[in-house]
């Protein structure tokens, strides 16, 4: 008795997994039925900071050579990435534009393949690094009209980003997002953009 009641559960286990193993390998992809995963921005992270400063090529260092350098500022952007499909989707191509209120600063992305669960929702990490001269010298390519236009100073609007980043005083924004997803031969790309804080 006790023997046919543990065969019973075995095969009434064994079923119930077949069915659902059945459900979810039935679902194929096709273009017309393929829904693009949906990317948003979870939240912005200062992975690693140095404070503010900056120091021109003429400055004398201890060892090595001047040159313009200025503090570094490690940003990670954390992604939800919900795959609406009862399929795995494969994530092979993640891009976006980072911008400081309301001037560009960078373009980052991941070219890591990345499997999304049929149904499920998963994170992305993505390092963003920053430095004063580099983003100096974007300002002044990209935004210079801009600053002038608000007469604000490069240097000045790149201290108050450096000083008040830990407490995000400031929006970043994620602009000209870009993601592309494949499953089977089937292709679909994503479009997003974000602001943090979202306040």
């Amino acid at each position: 008795m006790h023997k046919r009641l543990i065969i019973s559960v075995c095969l009434s286990l064994l079923l119930i997994m077949s069915l659902v193993a059945c459900a979810g390998f039935g679902a194929k992809p096709d273009q017309q039925s393929f829904k693009t995963p949906v990317v948003t921005l979870n939240r912005v992270e200062v992975a690693h900071y140095w404070g503010y400063w900056f120091y021109g090529a003429k400055v004398e260092v201890t060892r090595g050579k001047a040159g313009n350098n200025g503090a570094p500022l490690d940003l990670n952007f954390v992604f939800d990435i919900e795959n609406p499909n009862p399929y795995p989707v494969a994530l092979e191509n993640f891009n976006f534009t980072v911008a400081f209120e309301d001037f560009e600063l960078n373009s980052v992305g991941s070219q890591e393949v990345m499997w999304i669960p049929a149904g499920k929702t998963n994170q992305l990490r993505v390092s963003a690094m920053f430095d004063v001269w580099q983003s100096f010298m974007s300002l002044g390519v990209a935004s210079g009209l801009k600053l002038q236009e608000k007469k604000i100073a490069a240097h000045d609007l790149l201290e108050k980003w450096w000083t008040t980043i830990p407490d995000f005083a400031f929006p970043v924004y994620v602009k000209e997002g870009s993601a592309v997803f494949k499953a089977d031969g089937v292709t679909g790309v994503a479009a997003f953009g974000a602001k943090y804080p979202a306040k």
